[in-house]
C-alpha cells in the first residue's frame, strides 16, 4: 500500500474509492479523519486509530446496523462495554494492557478467563458480513451490469466511464474485491433509475 504517512495510511484503510475518485469533476473531501484537530490526542499511532475508529466507525457504522437489525425484529439490544464509565476506563489504560502479543482485548480475555471456559473465548469471529462480493458475481450479475453498463454511465454522465469498468471486470475477475466502492455506485445509479 502506498502511503505519505500514518495519517494517510488511516485514511487509506477507512476511504471505499482511492483517488481518483470515479465522480466526472470529482475528487476526495475532507472528512472526520482529515480533521487536525482529531490527530492532536495524545498517545501513539494506535492509539489515535482506535479514538477515530470510536469516534467515526463505531456510531456511524456498526451501532446503526445493530439499532436497524434489532428494531427491524423488535429485539431490545444492549451495548455494556459503552458504559461511559467503561469507555473512560478503557481509555486510561496503557496500550500494552489492550494488545499484548499481537492479541486484542488483554484486559478483557483475562478477566473473561476467571469465569468462562476458555474454549467460549477463544473462537473465531462471527461477524455479520454481507457476501456483496459473491452477490455481484453471482445472482446480481445482471441487475449490477445494467447499472454499470457503457452505455448508461455515459449517458447518466456522473461517473468516470473508464475507471468503473475496470473496477467491475477486476471485481468480477476475482483480481480484486472492489465490492463496497461498486455498491456505492451501484445504490446511487439504483437510485439515478428510480427517480428518473
Amino acid at each position: 500500500m502506498n502511503f505519505k504517512d500514518e495519517r494517510d495510511l488511516y485514511a487509506r484503510l477507512v476511504r471505499a474509492w482511492q483517488d481518483p475518485v470515479p465522480v466526472i469533476g470529482g475528487s476526495s473531501q475532507d472528512t472526520t479523519v482529515d480533521h487536525n484537530a482529531l490527530w492532536t490526542k495524545k498517545g501513539s499511532f494506535a492509539e489515535q486509530m482506535m479514538f477515530l475508529d470510536a469516534t467515526t466507525y463505531l456510531p456511524d457504522d456498526i451501532l446503526v446496523k445493530v439499532d436497524r437489525a434489532a428494531m427491524s425484529t423488535s429485539l431490545e439490544t444492549r451495548v455494556p462495554f459503552l458504559d461511559h464509565r467503561i469507555v473512560e476506563f478503557s481509555a486510561s489504560l496503557p496500550l500494552e494492557m489492550k494488545i499484548r502479543n499481537g492479541q486484542g482485548k488483554w484486559v478483557v480475555r483475562g478477566l473473561l478467563d476467571r469465569y468462562v471456559p476458555r474454549k467460549l473465548i477463544e473462537r473465531p469471529k462471527s461477524g455479520f458480513g454481507i457476501p456483496i462480493h459473491e452477490w455481484l458475481r453471482g445472482p446480481m450479475r445482471g441487475w449490477a451490469e445494467d447499472l454499470l453498463s457503457e452505455k448508461r454511465l455515459r449517458e447518466d454522465g456522473y461517473f468516470d466511464v473508464n475507471s468503473l469498468r475496470v473496477a467491475w471486470k477486476d471485481h468480477l475477475s476475482g483480481k480484486k474485491n472492489m465490492q463496497y466502492c461498486l455498491w456505492s455506485v451501484l445504490m446511487f445509479q439504483a437510485w439515478l433509475v428510480a427517480y428518473k
